[in-house]
C-alpha cells in the first residue's frame, strides 16, 4: 500500500523541516523522511547547535580564568568536561525535540528510515532497524539531505584520534596538542574551543590565507587575533599522511607546492577541509536526476531538477552550505509549489564565524568588487574607536562598509569583533531594501553600543567619521 501526499521532503535539517512546515501552512498534505533518530539534521545534532554550546561554554571558561580579574572578579575556574558535554547535550536535545513538536503541530507525517526515490512521485522508506519497507506517493518530492564531511584520501577517520567535526564535539579529554587540517570556519571554531580548554592548537591550511572566500583584510586581522590567542598557523602547507602511533598521531606535512616534509606529533587530528553534498543512495541516477561534477543536484530557478516534480535545496545544490540559506530556500520551494513567488536573494546571505571575536559578512568583498570592475568607496571603524568596546575591553577588530562609488548603495559589510554575528543583521536588512551608506550613517544608533561602529564605518564612506 502507498500513502499519497502533496509533498514529501527527504531530510529534516533546517532546510527540510522548514520547507515541510511552510508547505503545511499553505494547506498541503506533507510527509518527511528522516534516517536519524532525531530531527534537525547535521546542524542541530552534530553541527551548528552543539558547536555553539561548546564555543559559548569555553568562552566563559576562558573569560573566568583570564578576563574577569581585570574587572575585579577573582575566580579560579576548574574544568568539568563531562558536565560541559552534558550542557551541550541538553541544548541539542531541546532543539531536536522542538523540531519534532513543530512537525506534529503542523500535522506533518514523519517517517523514520532511509528515503530513496524509485520513480518520479514515489519514495521508498527503508527503516534503519530492518522493518517493513514503506512506499509513499506525492505530487512533489524535495531533496534536503544536506552534506557530509569531506575526507582526505588515505587518511582513516576513527573519531577518536583522527576526527571530523562530529568526533571533535565528543572528545572525552582535552588533548595536549590538536592538529587542525583546514583553516576554514569549522576548523577555526572547533580549534578555538579546545585551545580555550587547554590544548595547543596548530592549523595547517593549503592556501596562503585562512577563511577563503571572506574579505582579505578581515582574514589577515582575524589571523593576527587568533595567533595572539595562541593558535599556531602553517599556511601554504598540506598534510600528506596521518599515522596513529600509540597514544597519539604523527602527521606529515609539506609545502603546498612541494618541498621538504616535516612531522608533527599530536594527540588528536581534526580533519576540517569542508563538506560535500549528501546525494548518494537517493536513487537519483536511476530516475535521471542530473548532478554536476561536484555531485551537487542541478536545479532551475524554481529549485526543480531536470525531472519534473523532483526538487532540491540546501547543501545538495550550489551555493554556500549554510543553514539559514537552506531555510530560506525551504520557504521559497514551498511557496513556489503553492503557486506563489518564492524567492531567495543570494546577494544578501550573511556568513558568520562564531569564534571570539566573531567574524561576520554580508554581500561582496573588496576582492570580488575589484574583480568585477565595480567602483566602490570603503569606510572602516576599528573597535578601538567605540566607547562600549573600550569599556568592555573588547577592542579587537573593525567594521568595514563597502558602497557603490556612484549610487552609494551598500554592496558589502564585513565585521571582525565582539557580537559580529548579531550586528551583521542590521547590514543585511539595509541591503535587502537597497539602502545606501548615507541611510546607514543617518540612522540613529543607541549609545553606548557596539553597533555604533557600523554607523561610524558608514560615515567614513563619505569621509565624515566623527570618532576617528
Amino acid at each position: 500500500m502507498t500513502t499519497k501526499y502533496d509533498l514529501i521532503v527527504i531530510g529534516t535539517g533546517p532546510g527540510g523541516y522548514v520547507c515541510a512546515i511552510r508547505a503545511a501552512q499553505l494547506g498541503m498534505k506533507v510527509a518527511v523522511v528522516e534516517k536519524r533518530a532525531t530531527h534537525g539534521g547535521t546542524c542541530l545534532n552534530v553541527g551548528c547547535i552543539p558547536s555553539k554550546a561548546l564555543l559559548h561554554a569555553s568562552e566563559l571558561f576562558e573569560e573566568a580564568g583570564h578576563g574577569m580579574g581585570h574587572m575585579g572578579i577573582k575566580v579560579s575556574p576548574k574544568l568539568d568536561l563531562p558536565a560541559m558535554m552534558s550542557f551541550k547535550g541538553e541544548g541539542v536535545d531541546g532543539n531536536t525535540k522542538g523540531v519534532e513538536f513543530l512537525l506534529k503541530k503542523n500535522k506533518i507525517d514523519a517517517y523514520r528510515g532511509t528515503g530513496k526515490i524509485t520513480a518520479p512521485g514515489t519514495v521508498e522508506v527503508m527503516p534503519e532497524n530492518g522493518g517493513e519497507i514503506q512506499y509513499l506517493d506525492s505530487k512533489a518530492i524535495v531533496i534536503a539531505t544536506g552534506s557530509d564531511v569531506a575526507r582526505l584520501p588515505g587518511i582513516m577517520i576513527d573519531e577518536k584520534k583522527v576526527v571530523t567535526s562530529t568526533g571533535a564535539l565528543e572528545l572525552s579529554d582535552v588533548p595536549k596538542k590538536m592538529l587542525v587540517i583546514g583553516g576554514g570556519i569549522i576548523g577555526l571554531e572547533l580549534g578555538s574551543v579546545w585551545r580555550r580548554l587547554g590544548a595547543e592548537v596548530i592549523v595547517v591550511e593549503f592556501l596562503d590565507r585562512i577563511i577563503p572566500g571572506m574579505d582579505g583584510e578581515v582574514a589577515k586581522q582575524f589571523q593576527r587575533i587568533l595567533s595572539k590567542q595562541g593558535i599556531e598557523f602553517k599556511l601554504s602547507h598540506k598534510v600528506t599522511g596521518v599515522d596513529p602511533n600509540g597514544r597519539g598521531v604523527k602527521a606529515t606535512i609539506e609545502p603546498s607546492e612541494g618541498g621538504d616534509s616535516e612531522s608533527i606529533e599530536a594527540d588528536v587530528v581534526l580533519v576540517a577541509i569542508g563538506r560535500t553534498p549528501y546525494t548518494d543512495g537517493l536513487g537519483l541516477e536511476d530516475v535521471g536526476v542530473k548532478l554536476d561534477n561536484r555531485r551537487r543536484i542541478m536545479v532551475d530557478d524554481h529549485y526543480q531538477t531536470n525531472v519534473e516534480g523532483i526538487y532540491a535545496l540546501g547543501d545538495v545544490i550550489s551555493g554556500p552550505m549554510l543553514a539559514h540559506k537552506a531555510e530560506d530556500e525551504g520557504v521559497a520551494v514551498a511557496e513556489i509549489l503553492a503557486g506563489q513567488a518564492g524567492h531567495v536573494n543570494y546577494d544578501v546571505i550573511p556568513n558568520v564565524i562564531y569564534t571570539y571575536p566573531e567574524v561576520a559578512s554580508v554581500g561582496k568583498t573588496e576582492e570580488e568588487l575589484k574583480e568585477a570592475g565595480v567602483s566602490y568607496a570603503s569606510g572602516k571603524c576599528p573597535f578601538t574607536a567605540n566607547g562600549r568596546a573600550k569599556v568592555n575591553r573588547q577592542t579587537d577588530g573593525f567594521v568595514k562598509v563597502l558602497a557603490d562609488a556612484t549610487t552609494d548603495r551598500v554592496l558589502g559589510v564585513h565585521i571582525v569583533g565582539p557580537d559580529a554575528g548579531n550586528m551583521i543583521a542590521e547590514a543585511a536588512v539595509m541591503m535587502e531594501f537597497g539602502g545606501s551608506a548615507e541611510d546607514l550613517a543617518r540612522t540613529c544608533h543607541a549609545h553606548p553600543t557596539l553597533t555604533e561602529a557600523i554607523k561610524e564605518a558608514a560615515l567614513a564612506v563619505g569621509n565624515r567619521a566623527l570618532h576617528m
